[in-house]
């Protein structure tokens, strides 16, 4: 049961807390005043869409706070048990803030989880009927959801049971399908394979070795230009192509200086140091092929570095990957080999346990549709029943189960194979129709009351909150729909947003809905009114824009009294 709620800068509320009480209660307020807020506060806290124009203006962030009851709730208990949520098997604290910046935060108990996790709680807490759902329930492709929400525990073993079955098939489907567009190709791409397997087994390219190979082929470059370099000065001193030498030019002139120093001694000094430059310049000459000889020039190892980058820069070209992820690529062409090899005997087993998957889910699907055509009888009977309550007694209502027109079987579903519509009649002699064709607004509201009724019974949801579930009644109908949700409110906590009188002098607890302008900027605040309060506010739904008035406080008045006598005969009559 919702115990609280606490609404903050949301819209034209900047702070409300409403607190609500067990049976039923009514929102009601002047049109515009802001009872859509209320709703719409109650749709975050069960996870709905967050939008950030929900944020009142001028504030940054807006929130809304819940507290339940949930004692004697076996789902929630499971729930917080499995998030590991410490709690004291009474209350939960719900908690949604939402920023401008789009940051959404949602905690329960103090502990923050994802949104997903609030959605899942939610739906064992409160269970809330908004004016869209008018229109799901005029979508037949909803209409299998209505149906199954109605079933027992068994009937949702079923659900589950069909839900996994078709996981488990369509997971084999998709591997097996894949596995068939493979076989397609398969003889193309193994020889594909088999070229490719062998080019690189045949390289031999090992991790590292490019970069090796670099280093390798940088010291052979330099090493090639050392010795050149030498060997051009030796070459200098020693001799080029064309036959002159510095050595022979030295030694030349050595030898025409022995000549002069015989003959003027004054030479002979000049010839010595002539001689001696000699002997220096061809120990350099030796020096110098020496050092070529170990400068580590290998013209041969040179070529064949190249070489072997030449392939790994080829390879790499060819199979779009680094030379280092080589050796990664064989082993993963090898796999794919290897797999393509058995390709055959896996399609086999695979297509064994798609076979067995199947008619495993054909089996369980067999058993729910017979489920459901079960439920869709006891649904159809009960549904005359709500109706007949609700002043539809001449109203047929039916649940049809498509046939399979196509002439060949359905694909699995997670839900089954079996595609419904509701279908009624709504006046005598007339055939069974889609209501999604023919129903009327105000009969759409009465036939979305009766499902909700139904549902009710199954889905162990304490608290339903109805947005103006009256949508297209007035008159007598309104009386009819107000005993409802009289009944409903005995087994749940009902909150309702109402226009409609009647259904406001009904409740247990009325609230007022009231906007109000505070230093010049509007804002809306939400009070529980007493019986003098739901007198003149019941008066003024009455009088509408005539405004509240002696006779219509005291039709207001006779309503309540009236309300309480119903419920009082009603409540000896359930005994």
């Amino acid at each position: 049961m919702l115990e609280s709620l606490t609404i903050r800068r949301i819209a034209l509320i900047e702070e409300v807390t409403i607190r609500f009480h067990e049976g039923m209660q009514v929102l009601t307020g002047e049109t515009g005043a802001g009872k859509s807020i209320v709703v719409d506060a109650v749709n975050l806290i069960l996870g709905g869409r967050a939008d950030r124009e929900m944020i009142r203006s001028g504030c940054d962030r807006a929130s809304v706070e819940a507290v339940f009851s949930s004692s004697e709730n076996v789902n929630v208990r499971a729930f917080m048990d499995r998030e590991g949520i410490e709690y004291d098997g009474n209350t939960v604290t719900v908690y949604r803030e939402i920023t401008a910046g789009g940051k959404n935060t949602c905690r329960i108990c103090g502990v923050l989880l994802p949104l997903a996790g609030l959605k899942e709680l939610a739906r064992f807490l409160m269970d809330l009927h908004g004016q869209s759902e008018h229109q799901f329930l005029a979508d037949p492709e909803k209409h299998l959801s209505f149906l199954d929400q109605t079933g027992d525990e068994k009937h949702r073993k079923l659900l589950s049971q069909v839900r996994e079955e078709y996981e488990a098939f369509i997971d084999n489907h998709r591997a097996y399908a894949k596995l068939v567009r493979q076989n397609e190709g398969r003889e193309s791409r193994m020889r594909s394979l088999e070229k490719g397997l062998e080019e690189l087994r045949k390289a031999k390219i090992r991790p590292g070795e490019a970069a090796q190979l670099m280093s390798e082929r940088k010291h052979l470059a330099d090493a090639e230009k050392r010795t050149e370099s030498l060997n051009a000065v030796r070459e200098m001193l020693t001799g080029g192509e064309d036959g002159t030498s510095a050595l022979a030019g030295v030694r030349g002139a050595s030898e025409a200086l022995k000549r002069l120093a015989s003959v003027e001694k004054e030479h002979e000094t000049i010839s010595e140091r002539c001689s001696s430059a000699y002997y220096e310049l061809e120990d350099i000459a030796y020096q110098l092929s020496v050092l070529s000889g170990q400068a580590g020039y290998d013209p041969a190892a040179l070529e064949k570095t190249d070489e072997r980058l030449d392939l790994i820069h080829r390879l790499e070209r060819k199979y779009g990957s680094d030379a280092d992820e080589l050796d990664v690529l064989l082993n993963r062409m090898e796999s794919e080999y290897a797999e393509l090899t058995d390709l055959e005997d896996r399609i086999g087993s695979m297509a064994a346990d798609h076979k067995r998957l199947l008619a495993d889910y054909r089996n369980s699907a067999r058993n729910l549709t017979a489920s459901r055509q079960k439920l869709a009888a006891e649904f159809s009977d009960r549904m005359m029943k709500e109706l007949r309550d609700l002043g539809m007694g001449n109203t047929r209502f039916s649940v049809e189960f498509k046939p399979n027109d196509t002439g060949r079987p359905l694909m699995p579903t997670d839900r089954g194979d079996d595609r419904i519509e509701f279908m009624i009649s709504p006046n005598p002699g007339e055939p069974l129709k889609p209501l999604a064709k023919i129903a009327s607004g105000g009969e759409l509201s009465r036939l979305m009351l009766a499902v909700k009724t139904l549902e009710s019974a199954h889905s162990g949801v304490e608290s339903m909150v109805f947005d103006e579930i009256d949508t297209g009644i007035s008159g007598r109908m309104a009386q009819v729909v107000a005993e409802k949700m009289i009944t409903i409110s005995r087994e749940r906590q009902v909150i309702c947003v109402t226009h409609l009188p009647q259904l406001a002098a009904a409740a247990d607890w009325q609230y007022m809905v009231i906007k109000y302008i505070h230093d010049g900027r509007t804002s809306t605040s939400v009070k529980e009114l007493n019986q003098k309060g739901r007198v003149e506010e019941i008066g003024r739904m009455i009088s509408g824009a005539d405004g509240i008035t002696g006779e219509s406080q005291s039709y207001a008045a006779g309503l309540l009294k009236a309300a309480e006598q119903m419920k009082n005969q009603s409540a000896k009559t359930s005994v």
